[in-house]
């Protein structure tokens, strides 16, 4: 009995102290709670960071101005003609988006004002003339001559022998016209193409050797017989106005050659070619080849039946040429656009892409590499 109540007593102290324990233990950690949070209502609150104010928005690089002017004299196609003038001056534009160089122009109303606009533009301190148009070639001739320290680009024309101070641009268009010729060739539905150009000379003819002569390898390729009419390769013989700027001439041209069953014409002209494209709108199932520009681009009301132009990539030629005076580059000479350098092309098909097979597309590819190649002549 003593034992049981021994270890009774025993267990009893032992619990005692167990729980005594226990509360000392719990009486401690509340202290150490109440304290903590009384360190942290008496510390210095701590400051919310100021919002970071926006970034102002990077400013623009300025164009470094080039300090050049560079001066653009106009055939009689005027600046807004949708083919050569416009084109070479887009080239000016570009550069004065660029680099920053100033641009002008005068617009030649009729032949006899290529002389003065030239001369009003050396005495203006142009630094770069630039004058379009294979009519210009006397006018600035002269005017390099009597001025050997100013600097000439001529689109459209070369010098031989050439001049120090003038840079002849010059494109290789029947190699990008052979192209169109084979490819309307195939297009066509009446077999029957047709063309025509506003003056005889070789820029306007270079055109139509090359679409003749594309629409004959077809034939040669095919064992078919489309027929160009309009003009005459070997003889250099056929349709022209006689001007840049009568739409009611391209009318009555185009018109000609609808009658004679053409059902797809390159008209060779600049702004004469519009009248042609009105006339096959309205007569129907007739489609045009622009030249110069992309005519989808340029003329996007005759969208619809522009199969394809030929491209003569003038702004970037006149480019090249501002470049060259802007580094201090500038010397004499000719610049050569080809198929192999992109200087001249086929514009897409944009619309018409339809009308284009997968093959032709390939056929196409295969001609112009023959032609890069030298293994094509795109020349009668």
């Amino acid at each position: 009995m003593y034992l049981v109540e021994l270890s009774c007593n025993f267990i009893y102290k032992k619990n005692w102290r167990s729980s005594n324990m226990k509360k000392k233990i719990f009486a401690l950690l509340t202290l150490l709670v109440l304290a903590s949070m009384v360190l942290v209502a008496c510390a210095t609150p701590t400051e919310e960071p100021a919002p970071a104010e926006p970034a102002e928005p990077a400013e623009e690089e300025p164009v470094e101005e080039a300090g050049i002017k560079v001066c653009q004299v106009t055939d009689t196609g005027g600046i807004d003609d949708k083919s050569f003038n416009a084109t070479a001056w887009k080239g000016v534009e570009d550069a004065m988006e660029l680099y920053g160089v100033e641009g002008k122009f005068l617009e030649s109303q009729q032949q006899t004002d290529y002389e003065r606009n030239i001369n009003a533009f050396i005495e203006e301190g142009c630094d770069l003339i630039v004058t379009v148009g294979f009519l210009l070639g006397d006018a600035t001739a002269a005017a390099a001559e009597a001025n050997p320290d100013q600097k000439f680009t001529i689109v459209d024309f070369a010098y031989d022998p050439g001049f120090d101070n003038v840079v002849g641009q010059v494109f290789n268009t029947q190699e990008a016209a052979f192209l169109a010729g084979y490819v309307s060739a195939a297009v066509s539905e009446t077999g029957v193409l047709g063309t025509f150009g506003g003056i005889q000379i070789p820029p306007v003819t270079v055109f139509m050797d090359g679409f003749v002569l594309g629409a004959r390898h077809y034939n040669e390729v095919h064992g078919t017989d489309v027929e160009v009419i309009g003009w005459d390769p070997e003889a250099q013989t056929g349709l022209f106005t006689g001007n840049f700027e009568s739409l009611e001439d391209g009318r009555n041209l185009g018109e000609s050659l609808m009658d004679e069953g053409a059902d797809i014409i390159m008209p060779v002209a600049g702004p004469v070619g519009l009248g042609t494209a009105a006339a096959a709108e309205e007569r129907g199932g007739v489609y045009i080849v622009g030249v110069d520009a992309d005519w989808v681009l340029t003329n996007s009301q005759y969208s619809a039946i522009t199969l394809t132009s030929v491209l003569k990539n003038m702004d970037a030629t006149t480019m090249l040429v501002i470049e060259d005076v802007i580094n201090g580059n500038f010397a004499g000479g000719v610049v050569v656009g080809t198929l192999e350098n992109d200087g001249v092309g086929l514009a897409p098909f944009h619309e018409l892409e339809s009308l284009v097979s997968a093959d032709l597309l390939a056929e196409l590819d295969q001609v112009r590499s023959q032609i890069v190649a030298g293994e094509l002549s795109a020349t009668p």
